[in-house]
């Protein structure tokens, strides 16, 4: 069963209100920009703004995909890393929790 639209939104909102140094933002920010990733491409974005390891980045993508349900994982073969999608029907949302908040 898919998650009702406002759920999602709820679960955004709640998820920017903890971040208190910017972190979460940029990681969200650049999900949404890049809507196809690892998590070394994320880990590349994200450190140009932040001092963080790629373990950090990897945790946060793993929270966004299990909580807010907003991800699609891929993994193509054995040895390809996992690919990350942002499902096209909750990156408006995405967008809109960023404009407002």
């Amino acid at each position: 069963m898919k998650p009702q639209r406002s759920e999602i939104l709820s679960r955004m909102v709640r998820f920017l209100n903890l971040d208190t140094d910017g972190l979460r933002r940029a990681v969200l920010e650049s999900i949404v920009e890049a809507r196809e990733f690892t998590v070394a491409s994320l880990h590349e974005c994200v450190s140009k703004k932040f001092a963080v390891s790629r373990k950090v980045v990897a945790s946060m993508i793993g929270y966004i995909c299990s909580r807010l349900g907003i991800l699609h994982v891929n993994k193509k073969s054995y040895r390809a890393p996992m690919t990350y999608i942002l499902r096209d029907e909750y990156a408006d949302i995405a967008r809109a929790v960023l404009a407002t908040l």
